[in-house]
């Protein structure tokens, strides 16, 4: 029976130590993240935010700022995305390397106990604290947010973190290896530092838009069913005919299904600095306060560990039908 399952193992060793890896890096990405500090995907972002204020001017036309933003997005994708899959085709564990690599895509993956934190730092009344917790994860401004709005945007950033995390990993790292999630991972991290619903970045961030939305867009209804078969059929319904198609796409089909299964309102106006943009309102519900937030995180909890399910019990699958099939 041994040396039958060692067969096997060799025939698809590609498809048990790829799962393998993808669960390694999904745990650890949860378990023990790296500080924010240390993240390069926040280097890459502080890079992003540099480059874009020097090439990025307001008074200029559309069509420049369209160029400048297509520029400013291939210069850094291209080379480091070509560095970092250089690296792996030549190292000679490329499985140890790949394990890495998709642990630091993941590093937003543990926004969950940020979550928490903000609903015991709200059960406190301590706004501070709730807005100083979520301003390191939102492109705008928190400082003005009341409890209702601090609920607001962490659960539409729990709701959606997923997507660019866990389902993306999963999906691209299948399609096309560790090559096709760095880019993936770094034109979403790019779509964040130059938000197209802020009025700054309207064109010079529609390029990196448009990539990002395209290249997430299977992940995220992925991720929205996993939400959904919770909510129950009025969530599938919005799943497949959402009544809200807003910029930013993805993230707007996503909140209204969660909006949907916890029965709350999400969306609404947002500030940069001090310059507010109203945004469309997802209505099925009350405003959400902090067991709302809960609720999300629970919803949040359960779509992960089928997708972590997912890793173990198809390869298992195979490898029993391959015994039978022998």
């Amino acid at each position: 029976m041994v040396p039958e399952f060692t067969k096997i193992f060799s025939q698809d060793s590609q498809l048990y130590t790829g799962a393998l890896v993808l669960l390694v890096s999904i745990l650890l990405a949860r378990i023990a993240p790296l500080p924010r500090s240390l993240q390069p995907l926040e280097w890459l972002s502080q890079v992003a935010k540099n480059l874009s204020a020097k090439v990025n001017r307001a008074n200029r036309a559309p069509s420049q700022q369209l160029i400048a933003g297509t520029l400013a997005m291939l210069l850094l994708i291209i080379p480091f995305g070509a560095v970092i899959s250089l690296l792996i085709e030549l190292a000679e564990f490329p499985w140890f390397f790949e394990t890495i690599v998709i642990y630091l895509c993941l590093q937003d993956d543990h926004f969950r106990s940020i979550a928490n934190e903000v609903v015991i730092a709200i059960k406190r009344d301590n706004k501070l604290r709730a807005r100083s917790l979520l301003a390191s994860w939102l492109t705008r401004s928190t400082v003005s947010l009341s409890n209702v709005g601090l609920c607001k945007a962490a659960i539409e950033r729990l709701s959606t973190t997923s997507i660019y995390g866990t389902v993306s990993a999963i999906v691209f790292f299948i399609i096309g290896g560790v090559p096709l999630l760095i880019i993936a991972r770094m034109s979403k991290q790019l779509e964040s530092c130059w938000p197209v619903y802020n009025p700054h970045y309207r064109y010079f961030g529609m390029p990196v838009y448009l990539l990002s939305t395209l290249m997430h867009y299977i992940p995220a209804k992925l991720w929205s069913f996993s939400l959904a078969i919770q909510g129950g059929p009025k969530s599938l319904i919005r799943l497949f005919v959402p009544k809200v198609n807003a910029t930013p796409l993805n993230e707007y089909q996503t909140c209204e299904v969660v909006a949907c299964a916890l029965a709350i309102e999400l969306g609404g106006p947002v500030k940069f600095k001090e310059e507010r943009v109203d945004m469309p309102k997802v209505s099925y519900g009350q405003l959400p306060d902090e067991n709302d937030l809960l609720r999300a995180v629970k919803l949040n909890s359960v779509a992960f560990s089928l997708w972590a399910l997912a890793i173990v019990i198809l390869p298992s699958i195979w490898g029993l039908l391959r015994v039978m099939q022998g």
